[in-house]
C-alpha cells in the first residue's frame, strides 16, 4: 500500500519527537527570549501541523494539532522562505493591520524557515507572545538560525538511519533468498544428479548392445559437466553471501595425485575423442585444498576439451618443484583476443563461442578465486600456437 500525504505527515511529527534535544531547544527559546510559546511546526501547501511546542500561556496547541495553513504567517514563509520577525505587532507598519495577529491575539512574533538537507521546505521553528518581546536583535536571531539549522541535521540524520535500517533488511533478505538458492542447488539437484549417474553406471554394467552403452556414457559424462555448473553456481552464491572461497587444506602428495587423475578420468569420459597428454610429477606434498584444486582444474580442462582444436592434443602437466606447484593446461586454438582477455576472469563474462559451447561464464571467475584462496594465481596466454592457463603457488 502507498503512504498517503497525511502518512508522510505524521511521520514527519514523530521525527522532530524523536529528536532528543527537541525539548531543551524550545526551553531555552522561551527563556532567552521571554515568550510564552514556541514551536516547530509542518508546513505545507495545505497544511499546518504542530510537531513539538512549549506552552507556558497555554496557547493550546500539542503535538498533532493543526490550524488552518492560510490563517498563519507560516504559509507566507512557506512561499517566501524568509523570517518574518515582529517586536510589536501594534508598531509594525506591515503586520499592525494583519490578520492572523488579530486572530490568534500575539503582540510578538518570531518565525525561521527550516530547510532539509535537499533544500526543500520543511516548516518553521516558532515563538510568539501576548506581550510585545525584542526577537529582532542580531543575538536571538541568530539563535533561532542556529536552531532551525540543528533540527535540519537532526531530520537528516533520521531519514539516513532509516534509508540504512531498510537497506540492511532489504540486503537481509536477499541473503534468505540466497541461502535458499544454494540449499535448492545443493540438496535438490546435486541429490537428483547423484541418482542420474548410478543409474547411468548400472545401465554400462547391464548394457549389452553398443548403443545402449553409447547412451548411458553420454549420460554419464553429462553428470560430470552438470556437477561442475552446480558447483560454480554454489561458490558464486557463497562469494557473493560474504563467505568467499572457504579452504580446508592438507598434505599428502598421492592423494593430490588421485584427485587429479581422477579429474582426468573424468573429462575424458565426457569427451573420449579428446587426446590429452599428462605429466604429473609432485616431488613434495602440497599444502592445498584437494577438492578445491580438483575443481579449478577441471574447469580448465573442460574449457580446452570444449574450445580446443579437435584435431590437436591438450597438453597438461601438474608439478610441484623448487617450492612451487603449478597447473598448466595447454591447448591449440584461435588465439584469444585482446579486449577479451581483460573480461575472462569476471564473473558471468562469456565471450563470443560456437553455438552449444555457451556455458554460464562462472568458470574461470571461480577458478580464479580458488587460485587466490591458495595465495596463487590464474593466468593465460595466448598466441596463434597455443593457449596456456596456468595455476601456480607456493608449493608448501
Amino acid at each position: 500500500m502507498i503512504p498517503s500525504a497525511k502518512d508522510h505527515l505524521l511521520k514527519d511529527v514523530d521525527n522532530i519527537n524523536q529528536i532528543p534535544i527537541i525539548p531543551s531547544l524550545l526551553d531555552v527559546i522561551c527563556k532567552t527570549t521571554g515568550m510564552g510559546f514556541a514551536a516547530i511546526a509542518r508546513v505545507t501547501e495545505d497544511r499546518w501541523i504542530t510537531c513539538s511546542s512549549k506552552d507556558n500561556i497555554s496557547f493550546g496547541l500539542k503535538p498533532g494539532d493543526e490550524l488552518k495553513v492560510e490563517s498563519t504567517i507560516c504559509h507566507e514563509i512557506r512561499e517566501s522562505k524568509k523570517p518574518v520577525i515582529i517586536d510589536h505587532v501594534a508598531e509594525d507598519k506591515l503586520y499592525c493591520r494583519h490578520p492572523t495577529p488579530a486572530l490568534y491575539g500575539f503582540q510578538s512574533y518570531i518565525s525561521i524557515p527550516i530547510f532539509r538537507k535537499d533544500k526543500s521546505f520543511f516548516g518553521t521553528l516558532c515563538a510568539i507572545d501576548t506581550k510585545p518581546a525584542k526577537v529582532s536583535s542580531p543575538e536571538i536571531v541568530e539563535m533561532f538560525r542556529l536552531f532551525a539549522e540543528l533540527i535540519s541535521f537532526h531530520l537528516n540524520t533520521l531519514e539516513e538511519y532509516r534509508i540504512t535500517s531498510a537497506e540492511l533488511l532489504l540486503e537481509r533478505e536477499i541473503a534468505e533468498v540466497r541461502e535458499k538458492f544454494i540449499a535448492i542447488l545443493g540438496h535438490d539437484l546435486k541429490n537428483p544428479l547423484g541418482t542420474i549417474r548410478m543409474c547411468s553406471d548400472m545401465l554400462l554394467l547391464l548394457a549389452q548392445e553398443e548403443k545402449t552403452s553409447k547412451y548411458a556414457g553420454t549420460i554419464k559424462s553429462t553428470t560430470f559437466r552438470m556437477e561442475a555448473l552446480i558447483e560454480n553456481l554454489l561458490d558464486f552464491a557463497r562469494g557473493h553471501l560474504g563467505e568467499g572461497i572457504k579452504l580446508q587444506k592438507k598434505k599428502d602428495k598421492e592423494s593430490l595425485r588421485k584427485v587429479l587423475e581422477q579429474v582426468l578420468k573424468e573429462i575424458k569420459a565426457m569427451a573420449p575423442e579428446a587426446t590429452i597428454n599428462t605429466v604429473i610429477n609432485l616431488e613434495k606434498a602440497v599444502d592445498c585444498d584437494e577438492s578445491r584444486v580438483a575443481q579449478l582444474f577441471s574447469n580448465l580442462l573442460g574449457n580446452a576439451v570444449t574450445h580446443g582444436d579437435k584435431e590437436e592434443p591438450i597438453e597438461v602437466e601438474a608439478i610441484c618443484v623448487n617450492g612451487e606447484f603449478k597447473i598448466s593446461v595447454t591447448n591449440s586454438a584461435e588465439p584469444i583476443p585482446n579486449e577479451v582477455m581483460k573480461h575472462l576472469f569476471q564473473p558471468f563474462y562469456r565471450a563470443d563461442v560456437k553455438e552449444g559451447h555457451q556455458g554460464l561464464g562462472l568458470g574461470l571467475y571461480i577458478s580464479s578465486e580458488i587460485a587466490k584462496a591458495h595465495d596463487g594465481e590464474l593466468t593465460v596466454t595466448s598466441n596463434e600456437d597455443k593457449t596456456c592457463f596456468t595455476f601456480s603457488m607456493p608449493g608448501s
